[in-house]
């Protein structure tokens, strides 16, 4: 079993009867203060079952490629991100037509290092493109660093494209020094590997 940081408390751990029936967890956990903020006729909320229906996969897919994704694939995995108390997916749902227009995801990497501490990674920040500029983007994020401080999360990072650089300051992130790195498998492999390397020491 993880051992969690004191101020960690697990989804629903204080109240089990707190959260929605097929919500990812108990909205009791999100600031009050973001609740609050957002624009009349929308709400910010845990990601829910419900919302295969109500347009979360579309709109995921105005960020990146989703495929075709069956409701039983989609409860499938929503229970088991669920689980882990890792995975927290906020949403913006439109009140007026019971659609998701705005999403984003905190995950929280437990390690060994800082004293068995924990480090929050924002992914999957979209807002629906009809829904932008509405500030809907800004409120996410806030809530989602509120909620890594309130798991005390040892710091908190992202990856983002260069044209988002300046958003994101603006919101308090800064661009650390190196190189983030990845290795694709979704993709047809460019160039070798050996070739690569070439004459490395590697």
């Amino acid at each position: 079993m993880v051992l969690l940081p004191p101020t960690v408390k697990l989804a629903g751990a204080s109240n089990p009867d707190s959260g929605e029936e097929g919500q990812m967890f108990s909205p009791l956990l999100l600031p009050q203060e973001e609740i609050a903020a957002v624009e009349q006729g929308f709400r910010i909320r845990p990601l829910n079952e419900k919302d295969y229906d109500k347009g979360f996969l579309d709109l995921l897919a105005q960020l990146t490629s989703v495929g075709q994704i069956t409701e039983e694939s989609f409860l499938t995995r929503f229970r088991s991100m669920s689980q882990p108390q890792s995975y927290y997916v906020v949403v913006i749902e439109d009140e007026s037509t019971n659609k998701v227009v705005g999403a984003a995801t905190l995950v929280l990497e437990w390690k060994f290092i800082h004293e068995a501490g924990a480090r929050g990674r924002i992914e999957d920040v979209v807002i629906h493109h009809k829904m932008r500029g509405r500030k809907f983007g800004a409120l996410l994020i806030k809530t989602l660093v509120a909620l890594g401080k309130q798991f005390g999360v040892y710091k908190m990072s992202l990856e983002c494209k260069d044209e988002l650089v300046r958003f994101y300051g603006l919101n308090g992130f800064t661009k650390d020094p190196g190189n983030f790195m990845t290795l694709r498998f979704d993709q047809p492999e460019l160039v070798p590997l050996n070739e690569e390397l070439g004459q490395s020491k590697i």
